[in-house]
């Protein structure tokens, strides 16, 4: 009997530690303060363990990647959980073609390869914030035609900046995140890869590094737990 615990001690201790490896796609939106480290740090917190890969270069969009061919080879030779693409705001027919189409590709690639394709919604810039629908509502259907998980940042970008004016998600140019933007970034996906977990538990210590104002922190959390 005491054998029998013990194993399945073990065998629960392992399975809450065993990593998530995600594979990031994307350009400088995503390598903009590391978002995947943040995420990585912030997992920790709660006991969770993520590893990652970024492909990330300035300017690019998905079929940019996928004519480079780096991807394909990463997504066929690593074992990845999840492939999380990024490219630019895409409000415009050109880019909801580049999003529907990169991921009509990457999502068969996948499939082939054990893993689950996932978009990362981003924010258009401050010029262009009119587009803001556009954005939320292309990724959106994106996600959907090809059956992937959707990180719906910004969405969540967009209800920030109406309720908060105590800092800001964009960085000096006004399109790429400053560091409260990366942090709300990483929040989005850590809610949707491990949605049981409690934000309120996350501690404003750990994090202040990233949101500086406790008030915006807080809103936050207030955003995501509804």
């Amino acid at each position: 009997m005491k054998r029998q615990i013990l194993t399945l001690f073990i065998f629960c201790f392992v399975v809450q530690l065993q990593a998530q490896k995600l594979l990031f796609i994307g350009n400088s939106l995503t390598y903009t303060n590391n978002l995947p480290s943040i995420l990585k740090q912030i997992a920790t917190v709660y006991g969770k363990k993520i590893e990652s890969d970024m492909i990330c270069y300035p300017n690019y969009a998905i079929v940019d990647h996928l004519n480079e061919g780096k991807v394909q080879q990463k997504i066929a030779t690593e074992n990845y959980d999840y492939v999380i693409i990024q490219q630019g705001p895409s409000s415009q027919k050109e880019g909801r073609e580049m999003l529907l189409d990169g991921g009509k590709q990457l999502t068969k690639l996948c499939k082939e390869n054990n893993t689950k394709l996932a978009y990362f919604m981003v924010w258009p810039s401050k010029r262009y914030y009119f587009t803001f629908d556009k954005v939320i509502q292309n990724h959106t259907d994106a996600a959907t035609k090809n059956n992937a998980l959707l990180f719906p940042v910004g969405m969540y970008w967009k209800q920030f900046e109406k309720l908060n004016t105590r800092i800001s998600l964009y960085g000096a140019d006004q399109f790429h995140p400053s560091k409260a933007g990366s942090f709300l970034a990483a929040l989005t996906m850590l809610k949707k890869l491990y949605p049981k977990e409690k934000l309120k538990e996350l501690p404003y210590k750990k994090i202040r590094y990233w949101v500086k104002n406790k008030k915006s922190f807080n809103t936050m959390i207030q955003l995501l737990e509804n």
